[in-house]
């Protein structure tokens, strides 16, 4: 049975045992055995109980969280993806409704009433008691993406006057009800903030000693409109649990967690990774979308391709003359359409990253873009060489390897000085670099690319002109 596995279970296992978890919890379910199947869960984690109930059947997904223990009902919700919430709520009473959402952290809340419909957030606002109300309409008040918005306003603050004894005794009353007790604040009566502290400077400080005394002053903050990427950058730069939350006031309005950063960076990361596929992500788990959706999602983009093959294909019809001359040329667009392809996207997604990873300042951006140019030279280089023997080898025709490894010198020159210059351009008008640069970085190459190939091989018939076929 799984209760008697070890629970030092060593990571590489985990997958392991949550899939023998849920395969016999869906036995257990199916066959009607709900105490087996709620023994089954006593001893697993809750952020694997979620993933558990997340990979069952739908309709097992309402009976399984009943099994759950109250006090362990919240957390497991908090953990489930978007569309199981949303779907277990469909199937909930409006007392476990209420109860289930009551017990929400208000950061997790508030990120689950975004993705409900408007009307079901109306509905369920008013069932909330005045204070967790209060703190919900608090977050959704705030731009979305923005440090007020992932906040949570459930922290400890002391006050510069107060002995550590006398700080210790407020935080174990506390404990309960924070996010979290290892990064406290100190606020002055207007609850401005005026310094920070840990956990561990309060137990190693004396007890007499005041919170005046000990903390640290330079407080490193943000501020509630701050783009929730920065806040990531923040804490990630400074090494913190938490980061402080305040207002245009200064005054401390909550602090956001490292839990919530790692969730950020997540978010942010699957955002790109579609972006550079041509897709566009609106945060919900892309294996449980309607083909419909999926589909709506990616033809955008490929629209956007289709009509550069067509202006690739204009390019090549309006060269009809030289491949007439010379059709062992159209042998070789496939490749240096490909290879500049690659190149482009190589150079677009260490530019990306990296000013995502804000390790990109603007007065630097020309030199990066001049490092990919030449980058792009000698890659070109490099690989026209072998390709121009590799044609002569298997053609016998020296325009073609010519105009083949020479085009594609200049098409990987341009491919890598496109995707580095695009996403810095992109970033500065305000838009997305991952979302806006593939298909732009594709028109630039195809189009360009075959136009330089025929107009090298144009240039070539002029310099080296064919030898007349004898009939």
């Amino acid at each position: 049975m799984v209760q008697s596995q070890d629970v030092e279970q060593p990571i590489s296992s985990r997958r392991e045992l949550r899939e023998l978890v849920r395969s016999q919890l869906q036995m257990f379910l199916e066959q009607g055995q709900l105490q087996e199947a709620k023994l089954l869960l006593v001893p697993v984690q809750a952020v694997d109980v979620a993933e558990v109930i997340g990979e069952l059947p739908e309709k097992l997904h309402a009976i399984a969280f009943r099994l759950l223990p109250k006090d362990e009902a919240t957390e497991v919700y908090e953990y489930l993806d978007r569309s199981v919430q949303q779907s277990l709520l469909q199937d909930f009473k409006n007392q476990e409704i209420r109860d289930l959402v009551e017990q929400m952290s208000p950061d997790d809340r508030a990120r689950l009433f975004d993705e409900l419909p408007a009307k079901v957030v109306r509905q369920l606002l008013p069932k909330l008691s005045p204070n967790e109300r209060e703190a919900t309409s608090l977050l959704l008040g705030y731009q979305p993406d923005t440090a007020g918005r992932i906040m949570t306003p459930e922290y400890i603050s002391l006050k510069e006057n107060l002995t550590v004894g006398a700080a210790l005794e407020r935080i174990r009353r506390l404990a309960d009800i924070t996010e979290t007790v290892y990064a406290l604040y100190v606020t002055d009566a207007a609850r401005h903030l005026t310094g920070i502290l840990s956990l561990r400077d309060l137990v190693v400080a004396q007890p007499e000693q005041t919170i005046g005394e000990i903390m640290t002053r330079d407080a490193v903050f943000v501020h509630t409109d701050t783009d929730q990427e920065e806040v990531a950058r923040t804490i990630q730069r400074y090494d913190f649990l938490a980061v402080p939350v305040v207002d245009s006031e200064q005054r401390l309005v909550g602090i956001v967690t490292v839990d919530d950063v790692i969730d950020v960076f997540e978010r942010e990361t699957t955002e790109d990774i579609y972006a550079l596929g041509g897709l566009q992500s609106d945060g919900d788990n892309y294996f449980q979308m309607s083909l419909f959706r999926v589909s709506r999602q990616r033809v955008s983009w490929l629209l956007i391709l289709l009509v550069t093959n067509v202006l690739t294909s204009a390019v090549i019809r309006a060269n009809e003359g030289v491949l007439t001359q010379l059709v062992s040329l159209a042998m070789f667009i496939p490749l240096l359409i490909g290879t500049g392809g690659n190149v482009g996207t190589q150079s677009s997604t260490v530019i990306i990253r990296g000013l995502n990873m804000d390790k990109i300042q603007t007065g630097g951006a020309w030199r990066l873009i001049r490092r990919e140019a030449i980058a792009g030279l000698m890659l070109g280089t490099m690989l026209g060489l072998l390709v121009t023997v590799g044609a002569y080898l298997l053609q016998g025709n020296l325009i073609v390897a010519l105009s083949a490894g020479s085009s594609l010198i200049v098409i990987s020159m341009l491919a890598s000085t496109s995707g580095a210059a695009l996403p810095i351009l992109f970033k500065s008008l305000g838009f997305d670099p991952a979302l806006m640069s593939a298909p732009f970085i594709t028109t630039c190459v195809d189009v360009l690319g075959v136009l330089t190939y025929f107009t090298i091989a144009r240039i070539l018939l002029v310099l080296l002109p064919l030898e007349p076929t004898v009939g």
